[in-house]
């Protein structure tokens, strides 16, 4: 027997809420306006100035939001306190419209990035100088090839022109949107090798794979400008720099000169020293902070913002702890608007997360980030093994659809 509706309450996810208006009959005029109203946007200031908080947090409560601030904030005893704002975007509105009047107390610059939140749009393809082009409307996977004899996980070392050219074929068949060259480990603890060794192995390979696949896209694995330069030159498409700029500083003007898509990574340290004990007081916004200054240091070159991915740099100068916290606050990162790549196979903390100590035996620890990427609408994870990596993305953006 049917039971009586009305003793049925189901919590609507925000995903499937356009639907369920569907459903009730609502008029389509009114799904854009009830959408917005339906999810608050919890948002985090920083450093505001105690008296500017006070503001902040009376304004947000008067429009029917709210703010939380320090306990301090209502006396005056401390001299500035982060926010979390916690409003809708009618809420939002409303505060940016009375802010843009205070000229004081940091509130017309908190206005100013409220404004620049909400109206910065996030790039949806990356093109490279040779004219290749890749969207970004689901997750896209990139294949690891490393022209190396010591990386960490063996199975990605290819050195001879026919290994490299069977794994690139097997990848761009098995649905590799990137092919990512690297010919020189970054492995915990490794020591670079000459300038002229790397910049050899990565241009054989990338000659090699272009030759005999014209679409696929490359990226060069380098921090070397002239490295960088050469693949450019050989045909490659992106540069993917672990050092964020650090370790050769015209590698910036290469990238801005070239016009090739960047992948900024996060890095503490260099490859030799990055897990001599990393600490950090503020992780997340340690790591944002980070691509923020170097997104405006990129700009100062004249480089395009809108070339320009970001990569948090799991492993790379991060604890156990640190890289399960990126995994599981993904989406802070993805408000600063940028496409943003995971690179996490096969790697160690995946290994202490399984209590799995070769690199041989982390592929469904693999997977599962890559699904959870997927899910969460991450732009690109960075793979060894593409065929596994890709049917999984198939499989959550076939799920996703039904939405």
């Amino acid at each position: 027997m049917k039971g009586d509706s009305f003793d049925m309450i189901l919590e609507i996810s925000q995903e499937y809420l356009k639907n369920e208006m569907k459903k009730v009959n609502a008029h389509p005029a009114s799904f854009n306006i009830f959408k917005d109203k339906s999810m608050i946007i919890p948002l985090k200031l920083f450093d505001i100035p105690t008296p500017g908080a006070n503001i902040i947090k009376q304004e947000m409560l008067s429009s029917g939001g709210d703010a939380v601030v320090h306990k301090n904030a209502v006396d005056c005893n401390v001299e500035t306190s982060d926010i979390i704002l916690l409003g809708t975007k009618k809420h939002y509105n409303i505060l940016m419209e009375k802010l843009q009047k205070m000229p004081y107390f940091k509130l017309d610059k908190a206005c100013c990035e409220l404004k620049k939140f909400f109206s910065t749009e996030k790039t949806n393809f990356i093109k490279s100088p040779w004219g290749r082009t890749l969207s970004f409307d689901k997750t896209r996977v990139m294949g690891i090839i490393n022209v190396t004899s010591d990386s960490f996980y063996s199975g990605s070392r290819k050195q001879s022109i026919q290994e490299i050219l069977d794994t690139a074929r097997d990848m761009i068949q098995s649905g590799a949107d990137v092919v990512d060259i690297g010919g020189m480990s970054t492995r915990p603890g490794s020591d670079p090798i000459s300038e002229e060794d790397e910049a050899k192995r990565v241009v054989m390979a990338i000659k090699a794979i272009r030759e005999n696949y014209h679409d696929i896209m490359i990226s060069v694995d380098t921090y070397r400008s002239n490295v960088a330069e050469k693949a450019l030159e050989a045909g490659a498409d992106i540069i993917n720099d672990v050092s964020g700029f650090s370790f050769d500083q015209k590698l910036v003007e290469v990238a801005a000169k070239s016009n090739a898509p960047y992948i900024l990574m996060h890095i503490k340290g260099t490859p030799k020293n990055m897990q001599e004990n990393p600490t950090y007081d503020d992780l997340i916004k340690e790591i944002a902070q980070y691509f923020i200054d170097k997104i405006n240091y990129a700009i100062s070159f004249n480089m395009d913002e809108n070339n320009i991915i970001l990569d948090p740099g799991l492993g790379f100068g991060k604890t156990y702890k640190d890289n399960m916290e990126i995994m599981d606050r993904v989406r802070e990162l993805q408000s600063l608007h940028r496409p943003l790549l995971i690179a996490a196979s096969r790697k160690s903390f995946i290994g202490k997360a399984l209590d799995l100590k070769s690199a041989d035996d982390r592929l469904e620890g693999t997977l599962a980030i890559t699904a959870l990427c997927a899910y969460q609408d991450v732009d690109m994870v960075r793979v060894h093994d593409v065929k596994e990596n890709v049917r999984i993305i198939e499989m959550v953006e076939a799920i996703k659809c039904r939405r």
